[in-house]
Order: structure tokens, then sequence, then C-alpha cells
């Protein structure tokens, strides 16, 4: 078999409905593929849909939220495919992308890694390949000194916004709303890494998957590659936008600990212990605004909208 698509939901039912449908539906696919859908604990109906409307696809059930990583890797035993491809429910499949997006990487037998081409609901680009984060994306992404200084290099250069993302390239790492691994490499990288509950996980197995040796007489290490002429809208964070403190709790719970076992040793020592404390701010900052914007939604006030937001 070419691929297992594994596909984590929680409480999605509608866009779960409608992915699965854009993947079914795609009659320019080539290839040998199951879908295996790991239910975290949803109570929105999405067990009856599948049930009802998709009976032949392999569901596995959580008996609790146990986060993104753990949900996922739950279905890598049940998996048969070459490649495993982890999918977010909030994406809809272009016709052909799944069989291209094998193609390339049967073609380069170096990637452990591949990601599709993002696009938002309006066709437009997602950032969904970027360059690892480092001391200065924290202080200048998604914080007030990025806003007072939009244009600034570390923002541009963490996102590759200088590129126009229309070829294939290798890259540091790719968003894990659609991300292909090599399964012969799950017993060296073992998946998602689940310290992490959400967020950031894709970047861990992304830097874990470049630190693996394929060649030892070489010293050749994987790489991760982007394809852009495999395309996938993904409706940003449909699913953490229905309990965004958490979320956002979560999100910079990661980052701390990306940021601890990548880079801590790395990190000027007189520096060390500013870290922490900035990430805080950050997240208390965050959940801030969050706040006066739910506001302003209750009094009519327009907030506006978010895109290519997180991380």
């Amino acid at each position: 078999m070419d691929l297992s698509i594994i596909i984590l939901n929680w409480n999605t039912r509608d866009l779960l409905r409608q992915c699965l449908t854009s993947i079914l539906s795609d009659s320019c696919n080539t290839i040998q593929y199951e879908i295996i859908v790991v239910d975290n604990a949803s109570s929105d109906g999405s067990r009856d849909m599948l049930k009802a409307e998709f009976p032949t696809i392999h569901l596995i059930v959580s008996k609790s939220n146990v986060g993104f990583g753990a949900g996922n890797n739950s279905a890598l035993p049940e998996a048969k495919g070459r490649y495993i491809l982890f999918l977010n429910t909030d994406t809809v499949v272009h016709p052909g992308a799944l069989s291209s997006l094998i193609a390339y990487a049967d073609s380069r037998h170096d990637l452990g890694v591949v990601g599709a081409k993002l696009i938002n609901a309006d066709g437009s680009l997602q950032y969904s390949c970027r360059h690892f984060p480092n001391l200065a994306t924290g202080f200048f992404r998604n914080t007030p000194l990025g806003r007072l200084f939009p244009s600034n290099k570390f923002n541009a250069d963490y996102l590759m916004s200088s590129w126009d993302h229309a070829e294939p390239r290798d890259v540091d790492w790719v968003s894990g709303a659609a991300l292909l691994l090599r399964a012969s490499l799950i017993p060296k990288v073992a998946g998602f890494d689940e310290d992490y509950y959400m967020y950031c996980e894709d970047v861990d197995l992304c830097w874990r998957v470049g630190q693996t040796v394929r060649d030892v007489e070489k010293g050749d290490t994987w790489k991760v590659g982007y394809y852009p002429h495999a395309v996938i809208t993904h409706y940003i964070g449909k699913s953490s936008d229905k309990a965004p403190t958490r979320m956002t709790y979560e999100f910079h719970r990661s980052q701390y600990l990306f940021y601890r076992k990548h880079f801590k040793s790395k990190t000027p020592i007189l520096l060390r212990p500013f870290i922490l404390p900035g990430i805080m701010l950050r997240a208390v900052g965050q959940m801030t605004r969050y706040r006066v914007r739910n506001l302003q939604r209750r009094l009519g006030i327009g907030a506006g909208t978010r895109r290519n937001k997180r991380r």
C-alpha cells in the first residue's frame, strides 16, 4: 500500500466530513491508500457521522483528548502504507494532490518528510514551510516588538516570505496540517514527541528527522522537502479555536519545551534566565488580546481577522 492517511478529529464533525469527501471524490488518485480516523473523545456526534456516512473508514476511538501527537501516534501501529500522511480535519485535498505528493517523495530518496502547499480559503498562500525558530523569532513573532517593526528580517526569514513558494525546495520544517512521513523512519523517530500536547510537534519531528542518519558511509541525514504542486486548502485553527485560552497556554508551553530540548544548550548563559519569563509574558499578552477581541465582538465592535498567526 502506498499511503496511510491519519486524520485526528476533535469536535470538527462537519470539517471532517468535508475533508473525507475531498479525498474519496478525487478521481485523479492513482495510488493505493487507506484512511484512519482517530477521534480524540469528541462530543459533537463525529463518531456517529463516520459510522453512518463512511462505514469503511477505520476508526480509532480515544477515551480522552490525549493531544495532537499522542492521538496521531495511536494510529501508527495500524498503518500499512509506505508513507504516512498526517492530515488535519480542517483541510480540503485538491484533485491529484496525494498522487503527486507520493510521486515526488518516490523521486527523492533522500526525503524523510514532505509538505504540501497549503492555501487559505481565499486561495492565498499559507507559509506552511519555514526555517527553524530562534531567539530573534521569539522576540519579533507576534509580539509588540514585531508589530512595531512589521517588516523586520527575522519574521521574514522565519516565514521564508521573500520566496514565492512556487517550486520544490528543501526546508527546515513543514506544517503538521499535511505532513508526509516516510514510514520506514517510524522505528527511528517514533512519530511525534508526545511531550507536546499541541503545537511544535511538527517542528520537533522535522528536527529529529533532519538529525537521523540516512547513509552512514557518506554521513548524510534525511531531508525535509516542500512540494508546492500538491495543493491543500487549510482552514487554520478550526479545532483549536474551540478552546483558545487552553490552546494559547499549550502553544507557549510547547515553545518552551522545544527551546529546552533543542536550543537551551546553544543559548548564552546570561540569556537563559529570561527565556521562560519572556514566553510567559507573550502568552499573557495573547490571552489578553483574545479577551479584548471577544469583548469587542460582544459589543459589536469590529475585530480584525487572523491569518497565518499561529507559530
